[in-house]
Order: structure tokens, then sequence, then C-alpha cells
């Protein structure tokens, strides 16, 4: 009797909400030790644009809504992850980790995206401001999402990474796409599975998987994408993503500098960094015709 062939996983992309096979096709063998667990497609240019075009759909709606509202979507996130722990704790080992650290960077990723969830309604009152002028006018400061923003996500720390990655973009009314690691994508995939299955809109979170080399720079050209967040050490793509933002004059958020584990990244700083400050000038129009005396 012929030895049984195991029938492996194909790891989906994720775009508007769906599971779509690459348009192009191509698929890798994900191996451990050598041994094949999983088969992850290699998403094309034509998948990438169709990420920015469902992101783009998205935002009118999602930056519509209220903070607060934003802020029990990201807390269904966690509360679905929460009761998922099993799953990815086993993804996370069978990429490589010992169960310790596993269990370590599900609990990291739950805790970061309740920290995260948070600071919806937090953000105008501390950074917005009413600024002091010298002619009849009210003068004020207010931030506002930025629009697309394409997301290169770390190689390690395969959730905790595209966690600290998408969940400071969305929460201010941004939508995304995030391009995940290469050599530890299965995570990324379950992680969508739990956007769908949660309170997210559609198009809000587009995750592909595939080669950075060759998705990356089409992100960082692409028109209608406002943003980039960076979270690499490959310095040479690094500096031509750099280059080809300014085509268009996307912001550019290098955000590799921070330590992924380290509570410290915990700041709403890293929010504000994909924010844009729309300042206000209204006239005070002036009753000449009161006769009230003080």
């Amino acid at each position: 009797m012929s030895q049984r062939i195991k029938v492996l996983k194909t790891y989906k992309i994720f775009i508007n909400g769906k599971f779509p096979r690459t348009e192009s096709g191509r698929y890798t063998q994900l191996k451990i030790d050598n041994l094949p667990i999983a088969n992850v497609c290699l998403s094309s240019r034509k998948d990438v644009r169709n990420a920015v075009l469902s992101a783009r759909n998205a935002f009118e709606s999602w930056s519509s809504k209220s903070a607060y509202n934003r802020s029990q979507i990201l807390y269904r996130i966690a509360e679905i992850i929460e009761g998922n722990k099993s799953q990815f704790i086993e993804e996370l080992i069978l990429q490589g980790e010992d169960s310790k650290k596993a269990i370590l960077e599900i609990d990291q990723s739950i805790d970061r995206i309740i920290y995260f969830a948070g600071w919806p309604d937090k953000i105008n009152p501390i950074f917005g401001s009413v600024n002091p002028v010298a002619s009849s006018h009210f003068n004020f400061t207010i931030l506002e999402p930025m629009g697309v923003v394409g997301i290169v996500a770390p190689e390690e720390n395969s959730l905790l990474g595209l966690i600290s990655s998408i969940i400071p973009v969305i929460l201010s009314g941004n939508t995304c796409l995030a391009i995940v690691s290469e050599k530890l994508p299965l995570c990324a995939i379950s992680l969508a599975e739990v956007i769908s299955n949660s309170d997210v809109p559609n198009g809000v979170v587009n995750i592909i998987t595939g080669s950075k080399d060759e998705l990356a720079p089409h992100i960082a050209q692409h028109m209608d994408v406002n943003a980039l967040g960076i979270n690499i050490d490959n310095k040479e793509l690094k500096n031509k993503m750099f280059f080809q933002a300014s085509n268009n004059l996307k912001r550019v958020v290098d955000v590799s500098k921070y330590n992924i584990e380290d509570s410290n990244f915990e700041s709403p700083y890293i929010v504000k960094k994909f924010m844009e400050a729309k300042t206000t000038w209204h006239p005070i129009e002036k009753d000449f015709t009161s006769t009230n005396n003080y």
C-alpha cells in the first residue's frame, strides 16, 4: 500500500472581503525543514491594483463611521482572535516557533489590538487644537485620515508584526493593503479570515502574499495610494520605495526603527503619523446692535 499524500491547504489572498486566487495563477509551496506545509499564492501587479481599488472604494464609508464605532469594531477583532488562539498558536508552531514564544506572540497581538482600540475617539481631543489668532476668527486644527495606505509588513513576528502594521493605520479611518511576510505567511491569511468574520467592512483591509521585491514597488508607484507604512530591513528595497513614492508625494512612514515586541510600540504618535492636519478658519460675526452693558 503506497504512502498517502497529504492534501495541503492553499492560502488565498484577501481582497474586498473575499478570498480570490491570485490573478496570475501562481503559487509556491511553503516548506519548513524541507517539508511542504501549505500552498501560498504569488500575487501579481493586477492583484495590487484590485486591492488598491477595493481600499479606495471602502474609504469613504469607513472614515465616516464614528470613532467610537471603529473602536468597537477593532475590539471585536481581538475578541475573535482570543476565541481562536489555538489555531494561531498551531500555525506559529508550524512555521517554526516554539510553543512558549507562540503563546507569547498571540497574547501580545491581542493586547496590542485592545490598546489601539481605545484610541479612535481620543486622537483629536489630544492632538487637535484651538489656535490663537490676531484676527476675528476661530482657528482650529483637527486630524483626518490620509486615505489608502500601502503596508509592507515585517518578515519576523508574522502575526504581531502584521497586526502592529495594520491596526494603527485603520483605526483613524484609513484603509489599507498589506504585503505580508514571505517566509511566514500563514497567520496573515488566518487574520484575514478573522477580519472577514468581524464587523470590518469589505475593502478596509486587503492582504496580499507573494514576493516583496516584486509587489512593493507597484504599491509605491500607484498614484491612488496616499501613504506607505514600511517595516522591513531590506535597505535596497526600502530606498527604492522612498524614491518611487515621490512621484505623487506619498508620505512614507518607516516604522522599522521601532521594536515590534516592545511595549513602547504602543504609542498614539504612530497613529498620528498616518493622519494629516486640517486647519480651519471661521469668521466671528459681531453683533453691533447689542445694547448689553457690562
